[in-house]
């Protein structure tokens, strides 16, 4: 019964601003405020299932039909990842979720950011949060790459040594955390609403999923998905443990940021990348502990 009230007051909220009303006499108002209301309560859960639920479904696929097998053992990697995840969703949960939620609810109730100032239909706002913050995930991704000191906590995704659909919950808490500051202030600037934040959070969780997994996908829908989206081929290249192949190919939903800014790189013989980063070539070296620990230690690229 929870998962069928989370369903209607997403289509409730949806259809706010749309043109549709009830017909029978009912406090419309007060009926969204109750649907948002129940939505800030389930949205971590609504996260944490499309989450579970996509690592399971890419693990069943990347078990029937691998790329490639692995050259480590895969369940002390995902044991090393899982965990890390779980320490990562305890301190946001108790640290950033409320921030980011009273942050949507601030802006829509005082009617801030740029969003806010046009007059838009409903879904046009809901497009525009997912395509602007995807946008700026591209350029907080490259600067991860371009800057050292950020480097320093984003090399902890790229030090796994294969990549599978773990590997898209391998980060380090520094990185989450700053990360979610600066989506707060996004927020603010652009006037998201919650149902258009979590729409992006989702996409995020359910592509990054897809294009870190290591399974069998055939070439020519690859090449479709190429044009607008991220598949796995591309975002191999961005793991490969040659600098000048990882620092390109920075897409998260879209891959249209690296074909107008220059980043995207095809034509590398998939067979012949090796996943990783040079330094960090010991799986024994590379437990939870050392994670954790990797951006305190000495910088290498």
């Amino acid at each position: 019964m929870k998962v069928v009230g989370i369903v209607l007051a997403v289509g409730i909220i949806a259809t706010e601003g749309s043109g549709w009303s009830f017909t029978s006499p009912i406090n419309y108002s007060s009926l969204v405020s109750s649907a948002k209301i129940m939505l800030s309560t389930d949205a971590a859960m609504i996260r944490l299932l499309v989450s579970v639920g996509g690592l399971l479904f890419f693990l069943f696929l990347e078990l029937s039909i691998p790329y490639r097998s692995s050259s480590v053992s895969k369940f002390k990697r995902w044991a090393n990842n899982i965990s890390l995840s779980i320490f990562n969703s305890i301190i946001l949960r108790l640290f950033l979720a409320a921030p980011i939620l009273q942050t949507t609810f601030y802006v829509s109730r005082n009617q801030l950011g740029v969003l806010n100032l046009m007059t838009l239909p409903y879904w046009t706002k809901m497009i525009v949060t997912v395509v602007f913050l995807d946008f700026m995930l591209y350029v907080w991704h490259l600067l991860n790459h371009e800057v050292p000191f950020l480097w320093r906590f984003h090399r902890v995704h790229h030090s796994d040594l294969n990549m599978d659909v773990s590997t898209a919950n391998r980060f380090h808490i520094g990185e989450l955390a700053m990360s979610a500051v600066i989506k707060i202030g996004l927020i603010f600037f652009l006037g998201a609403d919650l149902l258009g934040v979590m729409v992006y959070e989702i996409l995020v969780v359910a592509t990054a999923q897809f294009h870190h997994s290591s399974l069998k996908v055939p070439s020519w829908f690859e090449d479709i998905y190429w044009v607008l989206f991220v598949p796995p081929s591309m975002h191999r290249i961005h793991h490969s443990v040659v600098i000048k192949e990882r620092n390109t190919n920075y897409g998260t939903i879209l891959s249209v940021w690296d074909r107008l800014l220059g980043t995207l790189l095809r034509g590398i013989d998939q067979k012949r990348i090796r996943i990783g980063v040079g330094a960090y070539n010991r799986p024994e070296k590379l437990h939870l502990h050392h994670l954790l620990v990797m951006p305190l230690t000495h910088p290498v690229r």
